[in-house]
């Protein structure tokens, strides 16, 4: 849902958090018209929207990775490249810091994209106490220019 906001009110939205989710498998269904940040965590053991990319009744969906190089192709992220910014807690059920934190590079100010990879990580992770303080954090730090 937070893709589909994204794709149809970019003018009005400055930046997502999907958890688990992931964004049209046909790329041309999204059309936003601006740079929206967008920030993907998925784990690697996702059994319901697999981590490699699936499909439901409803249809196909892409893997974790494609979501993110779609929406840096869509901010405009050149080269569409990505860098890793560190190691996360964010599963208390996972012992240490689980969560690879990778960002595209090359992106405008307000079209930032990154893909958190919770290894091992359900559909439906026990997350540590600080997720809501790291997800608000994220968010204000990609306002609208």
């Amino acid at each position: 849902m937070s893709y589909r906001m994204a794709c149809d009110h970019a003018d009005q939205v400055a930046a997502i958090v999907s958890l688990a989710g992931a964004t049209f498998d046909d790329a041309s269904n999204c059309t936003p018209s601006e740079p929206v940040s967008v920030l993907q965590i998925h784990g690697t053991s996702d059994e319901t929207i697999d981590y490699e990319g699936g499909g439901t009744p409803v249809g196909p969906y892409p893997s974790a990775e494609t979501t993110v190089a779609q929406w840096s192709t869509y901010n405009g992220c050149t080269p569409i490249t990505t860098e890793a910014v560190g190691k996360i807690d964010l599963v208390s059920a996972i012992d240490g810091d689980e969560t690879t934190k990778q960002a595209f590079t090359g992106c405008p100010v307000d079209g930032n994209v990154e893909l958190w990879t919770i290894g091992g990580g359900s559909h439906v992770p026990s997350l540590t106490g600080n997720f809501a303080a790291d997800i608000i954090d994220w968010l204000y730090a990609h306002p609208k220019v």
